[in-house]
């Protein structure tokens, strides 16, 4: 059998590669998080460090930081969650509705297009939209009387800000899997209620919801899995001093305190709490969806 598929198997070869270069093998670090890494020992001084338990977790337990990271963190993730995950469902049930296919393909391709565009870029357009003087946001609030707004240097702008330019850049992107699931369902279904006589509302309610219901349940357990993993770059490059009471989140300060001040340990001690944070939710939203739905994961 390998012999017969053995082309199969060597496409497989860059994949299992990949993984373990970038996914498997950095995992020996976490052994960081329970010593005290130098980074003049190298390498093998990852394994060689002086070993001191939880010291760095406890370090990070007491931080003045610590409720701020975490609830910056679960804000942006659960706003972004609220307002961002409902939009793809409702855009691809609309799409698909639309009677003109060829009208309904220019929406999803436009659609797409934001997700292909570069963090930096859009991160640029927004604060080039939302500048205090000469952007178009502000511009249109002049004209109709109002002063202008700094709302980079606002705090609670900060996650409007991240939640709806992400929810724009990504909602046509993650609609195409809603959109397949919807294409999948068999068209005799559809007669079958156009025959008892169910208009575009019940059609949607009884027919497309329930049929990509597992769609939908297997994506938000997915989704809950990265709840405490809120997009590095983008926070990086729309944050500043300012607002860091509403936009400093765990990745940031992993970053400050990794790459910046060379305490790779502590670093690597909250991360690898961020990742079990992570997993506890995923495991429970499983648990919790395979008892109430019984569609699960695993």
């Amino acid at each position: 059998m390998l012999y017969r598929d053995r082309y199969l198997i060597l496409m497989l070869v860059p994949v299992i590669i990949y993984y373990l270069v970038f996914c498997y093998f950095p995992m020996t670090g976490i052994v960081m998080a329970f010593n005290d890494y130098k980074i003049g020992s190298g390498l093998a001084g990852i394994f060689t460090s002086k070993y001191v338990g939880f010291k760095w977790f406890k370090q990070f337990f007491s931080s003045i930081y610590l409720w701020r990271l975490v609830r910056n963190t679960f804000l942006l993730s659960f706003y972004s969650l609220i307002f961002g995950f409902p939009i793809p469902i409702l855009f691809a049930i609309a799409v698909t509705q639309v009677g003109n296919k060829k009208l309904a393909k220019t929406i999803q391709v436009s659609t797409y297009l934001p997700y292909f565009i570069s963090t930096v870029v859009v991160c640029g357009m927004i604060n080039n939209f939302l500048s205090p003087s000469g952007g178009i946001i502000n511009t249109l609030l002049n004209k109709i009387g109002v002063d202008s707004i700094n709302f980079m240097n606002l705090p609670e702008w900060f996650r409007p800000i991240y939640v709806i330019s992400g929810s724009w850049q990504s909602f046509g992107f993650n609609s195409i899997i809603f959109v397949a699931a919807i294409m999948g369902i068999s068209p005799d279904l559809y007669e079958a209620m156009k025959v008892d006589g169910a208009n575009r509302r019940q059609v949607i309610w009884h027919l497309i919801l329930p049929s990509i219901k597992p769609t939908i349940i297997l994506l938000l357990i997915m989704t809950l899995g990265s709840m405490m993993s809120v997009g590095f770059e983008k926070v990086y490059l729309l944050y500043n001093t300012a607002v860091y009471e509403t936009a400093d989140v765990i990745q940031t300060y992993v970053y400050r305190q990794g790459l910046q001040s060379n305490n790779y340990s502590y670093a690597a001690a909250v991360g690898l709490f961020n990742s079990v944070i992570n997993f506890a939710i995923v495991f429970a939203a499983n648990r919790l969806s395979r008892k109430l739905t019984d569609t699960a994961i695993w």
